[in-house]
């Protein structure tokens, strides 16, 4: 199922975040750290130290929501950055979603099965 379509600008946060922040924190994090509008629209990506949760947080012009997922055995394949963030396309925004690696297309591999 894809949660997010025609997403105008993906973020992905290069460090790992504290998962304790939520909306408020994750904003401030966005607007002093990153130096980006979070008031945009645009997607921002966190992933957790142990890289098996992330955190999608975006304003959809009525308030600002908080997507959250945690993989039940793996880690998501997070790219190592120079930048403080990476700009993704939808298409690569779905592959994390699904596991993949967004840098060399990876796959996940979940009890011996190929995920697509």
């Amino acid at each position: 199922m894809k949660m997010f379509v025609d997403v105008p600008t993906v973020y992905l946060c290069a460090d790992v975040v504290d998962f304790r922040k939520s909306i408020n924190g994750l904003a401030a994090l966005v607007e002093a750290e990153l130096e980006l509008p979070v008031l945009s629209g645009a997607l921002f990506v966190f992933c957790n130290k142990g890289r098996d949760k992330l955190k999608l947080l975006y304003w959809d012009n009525t308030g600002f929501a908080l997507w959250y997922k945690r993989l039940d055995k793996h880690k998501f394949k997070w790219p190592k950055l120079m930048s403080p963030t990476m700009t993704l396309t939808e298409q690569q925004l779905h592959w994390l979603l699904a596991g993949y690696d967004v840098i060399g297309h990876r796959k996940m591999d979940v009890a011996g099965k190929q995920v697509l």
